[in-house]
């Protein structure tokens, strides 16, 4: 008898010290973004932290990541502990249930000192349910030297047509420079955000008050126009394969005059690790055109925790560590100040360790604060967004519009072709979805 109670002990305590040591696993999809890759080489801090956690690390192209994301959340079916998303998926799937409320980031997180623009575009009811990592406008980064070179001189904010002339005048491409590189690659989180931001400067919107599309109008036609003329005459050669990622390589490698694009860009564009221009680059305000209003984006990748995850403490503690000052300090230390993820902490901008080391600081939290997801038009819209309207089916939309946008640039269609097929297929979306 005192054997079998014996033994039987023993499997209890055996049972309990596995127990106590058991290693939760979290799995979190992201971008193959250059902070996203910074932050798992610095993980080794959370794990030490927090031994009893283990991460799985799932990194995706952009676009692959929001068709897998949305899939999985869609479907309920589980892969993901933690989801990178952005300010377009965070209130729609809050609204439908499909995020957990992130409650228990700790005492020290200080949420007050989340910008408040980002913020807003995270929380539902005062809650977040998603916390950004880094957040983001558009604004213009150029080579100084080429400019000086040509003799051209940047006296306020450009419009588009001033920015075609410079192209114009920069694009040698027999010596391996091109007068601008934009985002080619179909997607909407990808070209869509671009030409999106150029309608707006052109006075057009995605939609009027009563939810009819709108590229049927002379504003989406001259946008367009300026897009497949300045990008396809004066930028690299094959730019509908161009994302972010590429186009960052181009600007890196001294191939790129001009380009505009996330701001978030600034930091890796001015490091001497990375970039062989480093020294070069100037910062400036995305351009306008009958309006500066809606010209350039607002956007955040963010960490989100799907409803129904067995998982939720570990992934707040994950989530926490990730998007907290403290990790901001932890970047500093090891790439410094220069190189931390931007715009989503008040704070930063105000240290005077950042703002010494980071030229485009300025410039970055200008564009930021000048993107408002309301008024990011010249005409009333019934959307929030300022590159995309946050309803279920413009994920399906800019999609098949970029792709369509595309095909327009690289001559497989025309402009006005592409404007037309643009607005039937919206038409045929938002007539199934019952807006009119």
């Amino acid at each position: 008898m005192k054997r079998v109670m014996g033994a039987a002990l023993c499997a209890l305590l055996a049972g309990g010290i596995a127990h106590a040591n058991a290693e939760t696993k979290l799995t979190i999809a992201t971008v193959n973004n250059g902070d996203m890759i910074r932050m798992q080489k610095l993980t080794d801090d959370f794990t030490s932290k927090n031994p009893d956690i283990s991460l799985e690390w799932v990194t995706l192209e952009e676009n692959t990541l929001r068709q897998r994301v949305t899939t999985d959340i869609a479907t309920k079916g589980g892969q993901y502990d933690v989801m990178t998303i952005g300010t377009y998926e965070v209130p729609i799937w809050a609204e439908k249930g499909w995020l957990a409320p992130l409650d228990k980031l700790g005492s020290d997180y200080d949420v007050d000192d989340i910008m408040p623009a980002i913020r807003s575009a995270v929380s539902k009811d005062d809650a977040l349910y998603a916390a950004p990592f880094y957040g983001e406008s558009s604004m213009m980064m150029y080579r100084k030297d080429l400019f000086d070179a040509a003799g051209i001189k940047i006296d306020g904010r450009l419009t588009w047509d001033q920015t075609l002339e410079i192209a114009k005048k920069l694009h040698k491409p027999d010596e391996g420079v091109y007068g601008i590189c934009l985002r080619g690659k179909a997607g909407w989180g990808e070209n869509m955000a671009l030409i999106t931001t150029m309608g707006n400067a052109y006075g057009a919107r995605l939609f009027d008050e009563k939810w009819n599309p709108t590229f049927d109008s002379a504003e989406w036609k001259a946008a367009l126009d300026m897009y497949t003329n300045i990008l396809g005459n004066y930028g690299p050669p094959g730019a509908t394969s161009n994302g972010f990622n590429e186009n960052l390589s181009l600007f890196n490698s001294g191939k790129c005059g001009m380009w505009i694009d996330a701001t978030v860009a600034a930091s890796f564009v001015t490091n001497p690790k990375e970039s062989k221009v480093a020294d070069k680059v100037g910062f400036t305000e995305a351009p306008c055109a009958a309006t500066c209003t809606g010209a350039n984006w607002l956007w955040a990748w963010n960490l989100g925790i799907p409803m129904g995850s067995q998982k939720v403490e570990a992934a707040q503690k994950f989530i926490a560590w990730a998007t907290s000052k403290n990790y901001l300090e932890l970047v500093a230390s090891k790439e410094g100040w220069a190189n931390v993820p931007p715009g989503t902490r008040m704070s930063l901008y105000q240290n005077p360790k950042y703002l010494e080391a980071a030229p485009f600081a300025d410039e970055t939290l200008l564009a930021i604060d000048s993107a408002d997801p309301i008024n990011s038009t010249m005409q009333p819209k019934p959307y929030v967004g300022v590159q995309f309207a946050a309803i279920p089916e413009f994920q399906g939309i800019g999609t098949t519009v970029g792709q369509q946008f595309s095909a327009a640039l690289a001559g497989q269609m025309t402009v006005d072709q592409a404007l037309a097929a643009a607005q039937s297929g919206t038409d045929r979306t938002m007539r199934k979805a019952g807006y009119y």
